[in-house]
């Protein structure tokens, strides 16, 4: 087979920016083709998102029953402890991720999207190479839209293979790992090392810097660091991983000297870096930013109608940013006016407990030499937490506002079933809210929301049940 096919739109990579802007570009009414190598939903839905949160959730049922019991927790107790069978575990994530694979495909032939599976090799910018099972295709495109995705990064002491696991394989294990050993303690390591302490794992965080989730302000990190503490979780901060001995132990150096940590697994989360190498970026000739392809507001590169999107352009590397950015290429392409500057764009943490944020923190507000009004109300206060048992974790809702106008610039949040005011938080910041408009807004009773005006009060001094 020897085919070539010429289209209007080229989109490679099938992951949440490359699938929107696949059906976004169909549903304008442009010929587009998508290649994907591997399976539609790319590393969010099939090796990152959505299974990590699956895993997540069993690891939650399982330590939610694991105390029923043991104790008379809410009046419930069970006449023995609780199961696992990771495999069957594992057998219920991958039926989550088929179904919304499923729906990925349906999606793009209900907008006439042609897919490819492939690896797609540029031979220039408009042309490119797809190895299928069935023989080579080239297509030929007058725009080409770059959604390639990450990598998980490799310590070079510590290669991927064997017992040292990225984030991938790390969430096909079919065993629990007696011993489990995390090296980088990010939003990726934390929230994977959290799930299988709950599972029953022995769990060891080993961080190269002064203190966990470096991302966040010490107050949301916090009650994490109390979750861990409290479940005896060790953390070895200012630590480097050195290497592997023949006897299942992971050397670590410390400012205290060697460290011999024993190991079953250890998962490497350090990070994760774009996908620029094997597909022939080399010559599409787009200029580079650092590690990453260079593109303006509205993600056009320095190549004429090649655009490019999601982890490929940079930081936040977040599955709805991509997604957002490939909705708003095919408009463009299809003649929209339109570019990409969001005043915020929400991120959430799934450990235990959650942490979202949206906008500036107060230590990022007083940088930018902003006088600042700031104030939290705990979920402690709040009836619906109470009545879930996400109260007594430490958490609380925060916000950060301008003195002089006050400007919401910054909405956070930590504990139990937090991310769900991921929403609220981003739509506020984009329509330009003030402390007055979180206040003034009547929330239902009893939700978790109800801590947002809460919170807004106490920045005017007046909160109601603070």
């Amino acid at each position: 087979m020897n085919e070539t096919i010429k289209t209007k739109v080229l989109v490679v990579g099938g992951g949440p920016g490359g699938y929107v802007a696949a059906i976004r570009a169909g549903q304008l009414g442009l010929d587009t083709v998508l290649v994907e190598a591997d399976r539609l939903g790319g590393t969010c839905l099939i090796r990152g998102c959505i299974p990590s949160k699956a895993l997540i959730h069993v690891a939650s049922k399982f330590e939610e029953l694991s105390r029923h019991a043991s104790d008379d927790a809410l009046g419930i107790r069970l006449s023995e402890a609780p199961v696992l069978n990771l495999a069957e575990s594992q057998r219920w994530k991958s039926g989550v991720v088929d179904k919304l694979n499923v729906g990925v495909g349906s999606l793009l032939r209900k907008a006439k999207v042609r897919t490819l599976q492939g690896w797609a090799t540029f031979l220039d910018a408009k042309t490119c190479s797809v190895k299928t099972a069935n023989g080579d295709i080239t297509v030929q495109a007058e725009h080409v839209i770059l959604a390639n995705g990450s990598v998980p990064v490799e310590l070079p002491n510590l290669p991927f293979g064997g017992a040292v696991m990225s984030s991938t394989e790390v969430l096909s294990l079919q065993e629990l790992p007696k011993q489990l050993v995390v090296v980088g303690a990010g939003y990726i390591g934390l929230e994977l090392g959290i799930a299988f302490a709950r599972l029953g794992s022995r769990v060891t965080f080993v961080e190269a810097g002064p203190r966990i989730l470096p991302l966040y302000d010490t107050q949301m990190t916090k009650p994490v660091e109390q979750w861990l503490k409290k479940h005896g979780i060790a953390v070895h901060l200012n630590a480097r991983a050195k290497g592997l001995s023949e006897s299942s132990v992971l050397t670590v150096e410390n400012g205290s000297g060697p460290l011999d940590i024993p190991y079953d697994k250890i998962l490497v989360t350090v990070g994760r870096a774009p996908s620029t190498n094997g597909w022939g970026l080399e010559n599409m000739a787009v200029d580079m930013n650092g590690r990453w392809v260079k593109i303006d507001d509205q993600c056009r590169t320095s190549m004429r109608n090649v655009w490019a999107i999601g982890d490929l352009v940079g930081e936040p590397m977040l599955a709805h940013k991509a997604s957002a950015q490939g909705e708003m290429v095919a408009e463009i392409i299809a003649g929209h006016r339109r570019s990409f500057d969001p005043v915020a764009i929400a991120a959430v943490c799934f450990t235990e407990p959650e942490i979202v944020g949206a906008g500036l923190s107060p230590d990022e507000a007083k940088a930018a030499g902003i006088e600042i009004k700031v104030a939290t109300f705990p979920f402690a206060a709040n009836g619906r937490s109470l009545t879930m048992e996400a109260g007594v974790d430490g958490g609380f809702v925060r916000v950060t506002a301008r003195a002089d106008n006050h400007l919401v610039l910054g909405l956070h949040a930590v504990g139990a079933h937090a991310s769900e005011l991921s929403g609220e938080f981003a739509l506020a910041l984009e329509m330009g809210a003030r402390i007055e408009d979180l206040a003034g807004t009547i929330h239902v009773h009893p939700t978790m929301s109800e801590a947002l005006p809460e919170a807004a009060l106490a920045t005017l001094g007046r909160a109601i049940h603070a």
